[in-house]
């Protein structure tokens, strides 16, 4: 498994999915530099993906401020002192406010290592990572893909890569999630890449970056 770390991995990988689908040449083309994206693995990894759900980058920009004001260092022995009160400061929705502690929880327990889960076929990581309560597939799916820098993974339900994709490739509706995982089976080993091109090509035809990563 080639593990994308640096911008010549990018490369490689476009070069690789213009060979596989001619359409996305044309993609390439209009989406302009393709960021890498990187960020640690790890608690703060993970917790950087739940606080960015949902909300405008703006927002996450935000309350990720105010809980590294209120933390310090984000960690998983830091994040279970945060009160009820500490959260709603901070700006959390109860949802993402428990998905945190429970991320945080099984750390701490030693019951999952977001390092090691790195390592680990794309699937069997899903599968681990979604069985945190408040962790769903596209959380995992992103942790894998920034965190991991895993190459094969595509987070089918995301909705900027739904419309991208339609744009892009021409098609008269917006693909369900299903019909990206046909679709994208075709861009292997390549996934990762093609999702970073699609997140490109949306912010430079869409004009907005949804990318979903917290600074």
């Amino acid at each position: 498994m080639r593990i994308i770390r640096t911008h010549e991995d990018i490369e490689a990988g476009l070069a690789g999915l213009v060979m596989l689908d001619a359409r996305l040449e044309h993609v390439v083309a209009r989406a302009g530099p393709v960021p890498l994206r990187r960020t640690d693995p790890g608690y703060r990894g993970l917790a950087s993906i739940i606080v960015s759900q949902m909300v405008s980058k703006a927002s996450a920009a935000a309350i990720w401020k105010r809980m590294e004001a209120s933390l310090g260092e984000i960690t998983a022995p830091a994040a279970l002192a945060l009160s009820d009160e500490d959260c709603r400061t901070i700006g959390l929705s109860r949802a993402k406010a428990d998905a945190l502690r429970r991320v945080a929880q099984v750390v701490v327990a030693g019951e999952i290592d977001l390092d090691a889960i790195c390592n680990v076929e794309a699937q069997e990581a899903i599968r681990e990572l979604t069985t945190i309560k408040g962790v769903g597939r596209w959380t995992a799916e992103v942790y894998l893909l920034f965190c991991a820098g895993h190459p094969d993974v595509f987070p089918s339900g995301d909705v900027a890569l739904q419309n991208a994709i339609s744009h892009g490739l021409g098609l008269e509706l917006r693909p369900t999630a299903r019909e990206i995982d046909s679709l994208a089976a075709s861009w292997s080993p390549w996934r990762s890449v093609a999702a970073r091109l699609f997140w490109a090509y949306y912010a430079q035809e869409m004009r907005r970056d949804a990318v979903p990563v917290t600074p």
